[in-house]
């Protein structure tokens, strides 16, 4: 059933969000692409109900399309092939596992080509219980242990990816003691300031992670006489001490070592291409500087992933055919300039490729609605003027979603299991913890009469929210619940509090009656 918007937008809510025209419809960008509003105005996906799944599995659930996972993997893996196929005869791509990882997943992206970055020993387990070979996998991370790294090595990992001076010399030295050569790429940070949240941008200097383009001499360092410029130093592309060159030189001159390139990864959530582009730029001015000091060319250039997804109607992501078009063109022209030879190119899209692929269904319970004063600008003279915002909470929140408390992020909601029919009021949609912080999303327009029992579900949850689920409060982590050719079925097992208490150490029984405590 359609219904027409009678309300004015809210003064409380954020500017870029609209009063629905229509509540009944779906904003296509958010969602799988076999998820749809039926007749009955119930949503489903890949023609199974939300209800049926609600009632067979319980909510809080993760529901992922299998079929939109594999189509967007398929999708940037022929996206890039075809844009880099004349530079450098395609594009190896990593799905990034910390996005989202089970082992049937692992699965997927084994059956669809394409290799899978780890950042825990955790993640590198999973991938190999899933049967992906070796050569397909990498492993981050920017304090492995030297189990990780020796798990890595004897699983013959087709890339370390090392993040720092120490890292080279011990992957190396845990190569030689088993007998083999480790596979390493360094990571590198360019520089380059993304536009995203401070926590998810990881390019710049002031950060854990990577190795660093620029030099670090001293400013008391003696000086060579010739230039006038402290000894050794050379650009920050890749001259003198910078820890990025020192790095290349201790890998190159290591025999436990074959050093294969290089990598960056500039943050995530990124729309704006400037900040890919001139990461590529420096990072191929690096690998020209490497050949030219040390007269070898570097076969193989990571330029990590960290593409935007839709959560709100605001956000625009890049198709991938886009981004790879513009990232070969940058690729290809700068590496004519600098005569180097177009290295073999890698990308690890996690977000992009499961991130809207998922919704996350929730049962609303208590409402309320709470007046809320205007901003100052707005009050004028006499009293504030106070408007409503509605309160829905669910049986989820932040143990299942962190990312709005952590990053302050924004997600969209609907009502599921029913058409919506009265009118859209500004609500926020909490969970169920005892903070007050637990948002699921912040600012959304939902129907005034959504309560106890109705279905809500908040797409684009693919992504860094299941694996980032705790048991805050004692809650159980919910099941996640793939979706292909009209059938459902479990794919990671929701917690049982049996779950909860398998990990705690009981106490011994007393034996001494004098010993029980009141």
């Amino acid at each position: 059933m359609r219904v027409t918007a009678s309300a004015a937008a809210s003064p409380l809510a954020p500017a870029w969000l609209s009063v629905p025209e229509d509540p009944s419809r779906l904003d296509a960008k958010l969602w799988a692409e076999d998820v749809e509003r039926g007749d009955d105005g119930v949503l489903r996906i890949d023609g199974v109900s939300v209800t049926e799944l609600a009632q067979q599995y319980g909510t809080p659930l993760f529901v992922v399309s299998e079929r939109d996972f594999r189509a967007r993997a398929r999708t940037f893996r022929d996206a890039f092939d075809n844009a880099f196929r004349e530079l450098c005869d395609g594009v190896d791509v990593f799905y990034a596992g910390k996005s989202f990882l089970c082992t049937e997943v692992a699965h997927w992206v084994r059956e669809e080509g394409l290799g899978l970055d780890t950042c825990s020993g955790g993640e590198l387990a999973v991938a190999l219980r899933a049967g992906i070979p070796g050569h397909r996998l990498g492993l981050h991370g920017n304090n492995k242990s030297a189990a990780e790294i020796t798990r890595a090595i004897d699983a013959g990992l087709g890339r370390i990816v090392v993040d720092s001076l120490q890292e080279v010399a011990l992957v190396g030295d845990l190569a030689v003691q088993r007998g083999r050569i480790a596979n390493v790429m360094l990571r590198l940070t360019p520089g380059v300031h993304a536009h995203t949240h401070e926590f998810i941008a990881t390019a710049h200097e002031d950060q854990k992670f990577g190795l660093s383009l620029a030099a670090d001499v001293p400013a008391d360092a003696p000086t060579d006489t010739a230039s006038d410029t402290p000894a050794g130093r050379g650009p920050a592309d890749g001259g003198g001490t910078s820890p990025a060159q020192r790095a290349v030189a201790d890998a190159l001159a290591h025999p436990g070592i074959e050093l294969l390139g290089v990598h960056c990864h500039i943050g995530s959530q990124i729309f704006e291409p400037e900040g890919f582009e001139l990461a590529a730029q420096r990072l191929l001015g690096f690998l020209a500087a490497v050949r030219d000091r040390h007269g070898v060319e570097l076969p193989e250039l990571d330029l990590g992933g960290g593409y935007g997804i839709a959560y709100t109607e605001a956000d625009e992501p890049r198709p991938p055919a886009e981004i790879a078009r513009a990232m070969a063109g940058v690729v290809g022209s700068t590496c004519r300039e600098l005569g180097l030879a177009v290295p073999r190119i890698s990308i690890e899209p996690g977000r992009a490729i499961v991130g809207p692929t998922t919704f996350t269904l929730y049962t609303a319970g208590t409402t309320k609605t709470v007046r809320v004063d205007a901003a100052a600008s707005e009050q004028g003279q006499g009293a504030p003027a106070t408007h409503p915002r509605r309160y829905v909470s669910v049986d989820g929140g932040m143990s299942d979603n962190a990312r709005p408390v952590l990053y302050g992020a924004d997600y969209s909601a609907v009502l599921a299991s029913r058409p919506p029919e009265a009118a859209p009021v500004l609500s926020r949609v909490v969970g169920k913890h005892c903070e007050s912080g637990d948002i699921v999303v912040r600012d959304a327009y939902l129907p005034e009469d959504t309560g106890a029992g109705d279905l809500l579900a908040v797409p684009g949850t693919g992504a860094y929210c299941w694996v980032l689920a705790s048991n805050y409060n004692y809650l159980t982590r919910p099941p996640v619940v793939a979706v292909a050719d009209g059938v459902a079925r479990l794919i990671v097992r929701g917690e049982t509090e049996d779950d909860l208490f398998r990990r705690d150490v009981q106490r011994e029984p007393a034996t001494d009656p004098g010993d029980a405590r009141p």
